[in-house]
């Protein structure tokens, strides 16, 4: 399979796992969404808003809040848990909203399945001008050793998500800041696994390539001195954010 085809194939098969990633995917920390909201925005898009890990945080925040994510399956788990969100079929090259609509778009967990040659400039039509675009990715700290461990199991020859200082963005958006918060996610055994499934290269991996991935996992659990017995695991993660403003022109 071609390189963009397997890519492809891969952003589209959480609407299949929608359930897993639920279960497994850790939310955000304060301190990150606090940084990724200038003051005064009232009108947000959650893009490629999945599940509605971010939705949640963004709720009780006085904000009109819309999500919007391609995948049916994810939607259907998103529509569940923020029933009172206005969620809509759509992605970052494709925005269902009117121009100048919204005073902020974040993504989280998102940005790296995008064309930011077709996203950049959609972004910049919904956004009101001096609109910001809030980027963000959980990524686990591997300077734990059994942390380090659970990366080599469930990579193989993958990466973490592509993550970078400078996600691709670029005119008509200024220059991009950085902001990097440390942080500890709290899940069980049965999570960590879920965790591991939720990943797009373990979903499309063949069942039993798959089945043997998750099976590094359990014995990890099992035979770790840091997870062996706790019936509660601390993860540490780092949440990349990036954000950048548009040009008011």
């Amino acid at each position: 399979m071609p390189a963009n085809e397997h890519l492809a194939a891969q952003a589209a098969s959480f609407g299949a796992a929608a359930a897993t990633y639920e279960r497994g995917r850790p939310s955000y920390p304060a301190r990150a969404v606090d940084w990724l909201l200038p003051p005064g925005a009232r009108r947000v898009l959650d893009l490629g808003a999945g599940t509605g890990k971010l939705t949640r945080q963004l709720r009780g925040r006085g904000l009109e809040i819309t999500a919007v994510e391609p995948s049916a399956g994810m939607r259907d788990q998103l529509t569940r848990s923020v029933a009172d969100i206005r969620v809509l079929a759509g992605c970052a090259e494709d925005i269902p909203l009117d121009d100048g609509s919204v005073d902020v778009v974040l993504a989280a967990q998102a940005w790296h399945w995008v064309d930011p040659g077709r996203a950049v400039p959609e972004v910049a039509r919904v956004l009101t001008g001096g609109g910001q675009l809030g980027l963000l990715w959980n990524v686990r700290d591997e300077r734990e050793s059994w942390v380090a461990q659970l990366g080599r199991i469930i990579h193989g020859d993958h990466r973490q998500d592509m993550i970078n200082s400078a996600p691709e963005v670029g005119p008509p958006f200024g220059p991009v800041e950085r902001l990097d918060v440390g942080w500890r996610s709290h899940l069980t055994p049965d999570t960590l696994i879920d965790l591991a499934a939720s990943r797009s290269y373990i979903i499309t991996m063949p069942a039993r390539e798959r089945a043997g991935v998750l099976a590094g996992v359990r014995q990890l659990l099992d035979t770790h001195p840091a997870l062996a017995g706790p019936a509660e695991i601390v993860l540490p993660y780092v949440t990349r954010c990036s954000r950048t403003f548009l040009a008011t022109g």
